[in-house]
């Protein structure tokens, strides 16, 4: 483990235009952005909360990853659905996900996103110490 702040960027076109990293490790933390299911300019899951969950959390794991850490080392969630309707859907895809390690999660439900299209956009917390 490192004292130095180490940055990750996922080549997102917004990580660009609004100056940030896709997920930043500082001490025993790595800390994942806001991810939605986007790959480069397309929007995996449209219409469909529960893809779009799976889709961002597959993402935000990768981003982790490039740490050396997995799905274990995750301790924190959070979601942010555009609809209340989709609570259970999300919420599904969670527990399929993060089961076994059981983070602490928020769900919270916002007016919206920069594209419409995008129902779901989650962060991650990751833990790297011993």
């Amino acid at each position: 483990m490192s004292g130095a702040v180490r940055r990750e960027q996922s080549g997102s076109p917004w990580e660009e235009s609004f100056g940030f990293a896709r997920a930043v490790a500082a001490g025993d933390r790595v800390l994942v952005a806001g991810t939605t299911s986007f790959r480069g300019t397309v929007l995996y899951g449209e219409g469909d909360p529960y893809e779009q969950a799976k889709v961002a959390f597959t993402s935000a794991l990768e981003a982790i990853a490039e740490f050396g850490l997995g799905i274990g080392s995750v301790i924190r969630t959070r979601m942010y659905l555009s609809h209340v309707r989709d609570v259970d859907a999300v919420g599904r895809a969670h527990k399929e996900m993060f089961d076994s390690v059981r983070p602490v999660s928020t769900l919270l439900v916002v007016e919206g996103f920069v594209d419409p299209r995008i129902l779901v956009e989650v962060e991650l917390e990751a833990f790297r110490g011993a």
